[in-house]
């Protein structure tokens, strides 16, 4: 067996066998009960680093001793249960030791400073409560603050959230006379968000908060929690008992570890508070294991690659340029319980512009400034002679009184439709403003000198991959595309004139009915409507209301 063993390790590196086996004997464990570990994996431990210097990879095995409750060396016992979180759903757990153990590293020889950690943890924790709870909902947040680190992470998720939008409140009952936390509170106080005593909180929390941030005791804490810290605890046990009522709850949410948990074991007597979201810091504590809320997000995109291959730790890739990724499924929703009531100005017949088209662009203007995402992107509604639909998002590239201009492949199913039958509708649906507006009319192909104007004002790429692309026909891979792109862009260097294809050109609709949406509560919507109507031999825009 120790001979197989051997053999196993040498395939990783040829030193290894030389390393591990005698730390292995000298374990109080017999090796036999430790094979029994091996053998429930197909794969070796993720704590073997392939690559890099030996010193590094096994740091943890100075001493045979295992950690207390283990049967193995260190990074082996780190190993197994890096596999384990593998088969739990990929991600790691770590223990109050090895969180301490991190965060040492991350002060001493990886060169973060405290500052700087609590920093990026109270953003994470911001952008965290940002992404499940709207600001239009959930504005009044109490931020509960204890006198250590998880104090200072509530004191940063505070300022960021107030620059979110969101109106602050915070309770920090033992504050901690070090500089650094006294510039946190400086900073909040500048920004006039109220310090709340805890004799002048609501005994009902719902009372006068949306959402609760517990920023009171982090994995580091021992004992029980003390005055004041154990009333606001049960303050919060007492947010977590359902009731009847249709009154929303206040939702809780707990920085790291919920406050009073034991780091490890979690709420052991289940006479806690169960939050409703847990940020968990760096990597989730093995408490986390028992938190049952709908939402788990983890915050840390500064947990540098040593530390992961040090700890075995697997942890899920960040999203974009966010600072927080959910953990594990997103809960499951009642797709009949999903509404919002929305809160907007009236859109008042009497208000709106004679011409629809300065209409829209007045709204138009307001969706730019509003910073959306492609608030020229419109739904395309098409038909062919036999009349059935289909629809897809394009994107406007040109408005006046004549109408509303795209391109695309004149070869493309919609251009099959438009060939068959010239009327179209077009929908814009700007969320964040509660707006959305409809078009209808009739579709001609734009002239061509206009088509070759703006394929010539397209990126290089843009228009190579006009030319590739034969929209809408099917294809034997993506490889024939980039093999195409590639012969494209060696046929016409940079600098040459490169041809717009004939299948290649734009369309304009021109609108005889406008719709203009605004949200408004109680599903009493505005809905504003122009339509083209001849009068006295001319061609005039009738306004009209129509019901919701």
């Amino acid at each position: 067996m120790r001979t197989k063993f051997r053999a196993m390790l040498s395939r990783f590196h040829p030193l290894l066998p030389r390393l591990l086996v005698p730390i292995l004997v000298s374990c109080p464990v017999p090796l036999a009960s430790q094979n029994t570990r091996f053998s429930s994996h197909n794969t070796p431990p993720r704590s073997f680093p392939i690559s890099g210097p030996l010193s590094s990879c096994f740091s943890g095995l100075q001493c045979p001793r295992a950690r207390s409750g283990a049967s193995f060396p260190v990074c082996l016992a780190r190993g197994f249960a890096s596999e384990r979180a593998m088969e739990e759903g990929s991600i790691s757990y770590i223990n109050q030791r090895d969180a301490a153990e991190i965060d040492e590293l991350l002060m001493g020889p990886l060169g973060f400073s405290v500052d700087q950690l609590m920093e990026l943890a109270g953003l994470s924790v911001a952008a965290s409560i940002a992404e499940v709870y709207k600001s239009s909902e959930y504005n009044r947040i109490l931020v509960l603050c204890g006198p250590g680190n998880n104090g200072g992470d509530g004191l940063v998720a505070a300022r960021h959230l107030h620059h979110f939008g969101y109106k602050l409140f915070v309770c920090y009952p033992k504050r901690t006379p070090k500089a650094l936390y006294t510039g946190l509170v400086t900073q909040l106080e500048s920004l006039s968000i109220p310090f709340l005593p805890v004799e002048d909180l609501p005994q009902n929390l719902t009372d006068d908060f949306d959402l609760v941030v517990d920023a009171m005791f982090g994995f580091s804490f021992h004992g029980k929690p003390r005055p004041p810290f154990d009333d606001l605890i049960q303050r919060l046990v007492s947010l977590s008992i359902a009731d009847n009522s249709s009154k929303r709850r206040t939702a809780v949410v707990s920085v790291d570890i919920p406050s009073g948990w034991h780091v490890e074991e979690g709420d052991t007597d289940g006479s806690g508070f169960k939050p409703e979201m847990l940020v968990s810091l760096t990597a989730p504590k093995l408490c986390a294991k028992k938190f049952v809320g709908p939402h788990h997000f983890l915050g840390g995109r500064f947990v540098p690659p040593s530390i992961v291959e040090k700890y075995g730790l697997q942890l899920p890739p960040y999203p974009g340029t966010s600072m927080c990724v959910r953990i594990g499924k997103p809960p499951s929703v009642d797709i009949s319980a999903l509404r919002e009531n929305y809160i907007s100005p009236e859109l008042l017949e009497d208000q709106v512009m004679a011409n629809p088209t300065d209409q829209f662009l007045k709204w138009f203007d307001e969706a730019v400034a509003a910073g959306l995402l492609e608030p020229n992107a419109m739904a395309l509604s098409t038909s062919g002679k036999g009349g059935k639909l289909s629809s897809r998002m394009v994107l406007l590239k040109g408005v006046d009184n004549d109408g509303f201009v795209w391109y695309t492949n004149y070869g493309s199913r919609k251009a099959h439709d438009l060939s068959e039958n010239p009327h179209a509708a077009l929908l814009f649906f700007w969320n964040d403003l509660h707006r959305q507006v409809r078009i209808e009319g009739t579709v001609q192909k734009v002239p061509l000198d206009e088509s070759e104007k703006y394929f010539h004002s397209r990126p290089r790429g843009s228009q190579l991959g006009a030319i590739v692309s034969k929209q809408s026909s099917v294809i034997a891979g993506r490889e024939v595309l980039y093999q195409a792109y590639k012969e494209l862009e060696e046929k016409y260097p940079d600098g040459s004139l490169i041809p717009k294809p004939d299948y290649w050109g734009g369309y304009r609709l021109t609108p005889n009915r406008f719709e203009f949406w605004q949200g408004q509560p109680s599903r009493l919507h505005d809905r504003v409507q122009y339509c083209l109507k001849e009068i006295d031999g001319k061609q005039v825009w009738l306004i009209e209301r129509l019901a919701p």
